[in-house]
């Protein structure tokens, strides 16, 4: 049977290396062992994390590649496996967002995100599983948990991890209808505290924010090096996360009512709007974990450390089915 290495042992390359979740990863992967492909379109700052990362001990090569180019995301794979031999987990988290309603966003902006947020991952999938099926090893997707529930304002991105959802799900069963040796996971983070919505094309009058709750960065991260360890299905990152998902099962309805109410503003800071995004250009700047969100930040989870281990999961299912139950027969 396959079993996943510990990450002392592994090469992992990781997408979107230069700023938020990406960052946040690598470096921590550096401190627990782990030798870094590192990729992102700023490559200036890209060799400047990977110098950092190596002069404090680690290991890390880099490469610039625009995700929305197979033939740049095949090109990391190959540094790979010149530098190291190949890879052990490869984790596809490049991505941007579009603020704005629907009519406001150009066809163009939102092809380009498809291009980067959809077809991204599924160049880099492709890629890793072209070496992976043979040496084993863990593909990791980042969705959202708006791959669960849309939302309004951000109706695009919200399309873009709904298409990265269905397309890792249905990778998965085939992967596992094979027998290949390679763990398929899906990590749904709720809103993070990330240079995100700095990124992010914008289309509002104001400078977007994350809706609370939000969640640290550095969350995520020990999320995703516990699924490169560790095979599992899918988690969602941040409680308030799994209540979202959890109100589109139940009361789908309602909460489109309740967002209808409650998103426009909660997505809207008090800060005029920036003039520069990173949809078809990089970011001029880049090597922040932490994004520019006012209010409270979650260091921790409680329900996301119980979803990752067998016990927590099989508690916090009894006590999902309950809920549903209890709903059902309150409806009823």
């Amino acid at each position: 049977m396959f079993k996943q290495k510990p990450l002392k042992e592994q090469i992992i390359v990781i997408t979107g290396a230069t700023s938020g979740i990406g960052l946040a990863t690598a470096r921590e992967a550096a401190k627990r062992g782990a030798k870094l492909v590192l990729s992102a379109r700023n490559e200036e700052d890209l060799a400047r994390i990977a110098a950092d990362i190596v002069a404090e001990g680690g290991y890390a090569v880099y490469v610039g590649a625009d995700v929305a180019d197979p033939r740049a995301v095949d090109h990391i794979k190959d540094v790979a496996i010149a530098k190291f031999g190949g890879f052990d987990t490869w984790i596809n988290n490049a991505g941007t967002s579009i603020y704005g309603k629907l009519h406001d966003v150009d066809l163009v902006e939102a092809r380009r995100l498809f291009d980067v947020n959809f077809w991204g991952v599924v160049h880099g999938s492709k890629t890793a599983l072209s070496h992976l099926r043979e040496r084993g090893g863990t593909l990791i997707n980042i969705g959202s948990v708006l791959s669960q529930r849309a939302i309004p304002l951000q109706g695009i991105y919200s399309a873009t991890k709904h298409a990265v959802k269905a397309y890792t799900d249905a990778l998965r069963m085939e992967v596992e209808m094979e027998n290949l040796p390679v763990s398929v996971t899906l990590v749904k983070p709720a809103a993070i505290d990330t240079p995100y919505t700095e990124h992010a094309r914008n289309h509002l009058d104001v400078a977007p924010q994350n809706p609370p709750p939000v969640y640290a960065p550095e969350l995520v991260a020990d999320v995703l090096l516990y699924c490169a360890e560790h095979p599992r299905r899918d988690v969602i990152v941040g409680g308030g996360g799994k209540m979202m998902s959890l109100l589109e099962k139940l009361a789908p309805r309602v909460t489109d009512k309740v967002m209808e109410k409650t998103m426009d503003k909660a997505q809207r800071s008090k800060r005029p709007p920036r003039q520069e995004d990173s949809l078809f250009m990089a970011p001029l700047f880049e090597g922040d974990v932490r994004g520019t969100y006012e209010g409270k930040v979650l260091e921790d989870s409680l329900y996301t450390r119980l979803a990752l281990h067998p016990m927590g999961a099989l508690a916090l299912g009894i006590g999902l089915a309950f809920m549903i139950s209890g709903f059902a027969l309150a409806r009823r």
